[in-house]
């Protein structure tokens, strides 16, 4: 490519803005994404030029966003203006990137723990004082997945303590597509009482009212735990 070579020389289906608006950006060189970004050139110097000598320089886009002003400047043409453009560009892609990987990862990282085993281990890691009872509400969304976990009450557990409406506004601030729910017994004996069965069947309802289904109320020991869903009980209260 010749030192006057211009955008102008080429073909018009053959121009970068052109190729990237017919194409679309993905298919486009980084040298051509470089020279649509920067615009144009400087006399003596076309956009193609600087944008062939800065991926000459740098070989990557990833190099050209940690080089420095000064060492994007050594480009001829390459002033402190369009320096500064590129550079800003570029970094605003790399913290979009970021973002979207740590979404990815959040994504890729939150457990799926709808299974009575891994509902009695998750609420047994946010118990700390095991002499009160703790009631949980756990939000799930449509892949099993939690979504939040919202400690409801402490205390002696009965059906006026624990509402539907407080329960179900957690799992809707959560945007949860389904919920189960999770107590411990400072007895250390999980089976249920009439005022567990009580709270049970009334949230089963709700929740069937809501479109907000009830997975499972799992009552927990510090070793043991008692699930409704095992025992056949959610759906015959």
């Amino acid at each position: 490519m010749s030192k006057g070579f211009t955008v102008h020389d080429l073909p018009p289906d053959e121009r970068p803005r052109e190729r990237m608006i017919s194409q679309g950006a993905d298919k486009v060189s980084a040298q051509e994404l470089l020279a649509v970004l920067l615009g144009r050139g400087v006399a003596g110097q076309s956009v193609m030029n600087i944008a062939r000598e800065l991926m000459q320089e740098f070989k990557s886009l990833d190099h050209i966003v940690n080089a420095s002003l000064e060492e994007l400047q050594n480009i001829k043409g390459l002033g402190p203006a369009k320096a500064l453009q590129l550079k800003a560009s570029l970094e605003i892609a790399r913290r979009v990137l970021k973002t979207e990987r740590s979404k990815e990862q959040k994504k890729n990282t939150a457990k799926a723990v709808a299974s009575p085993e891994h509902i009695a281990e998750h609420v047994r890691s946010h118990i700390r004082n095991w002499n009160k009872e703790h009631f949980y509400v756990i939000s799930f969304d449509n892949r099993n997945r939690v979504a939040g976990t919202d400690l409801l009450t402490v205390g002696t557990l009965n059906s006026s303590l624990v509402h539907p409406r407080e329960t179900f506004q957690a799992a809707i601030s959560h945007h949860a597509a389904s919920i189960a729910v999770s107590h411990n017994h400072p007895s250390g004996d999980p089976h249920p009482s009439e005022a567990d069965i009580e709270v049970t069947r009334r949230l089963s309802e709700a929740g069937t009212l809501m479109g907000i289904g009830l997975l499972d109320h799992v009552i927990v020991s510090k070793t043991e735990f008692f699930s409704f869903r095992d025992e056949g009980m959610l759906g015959v209260l």
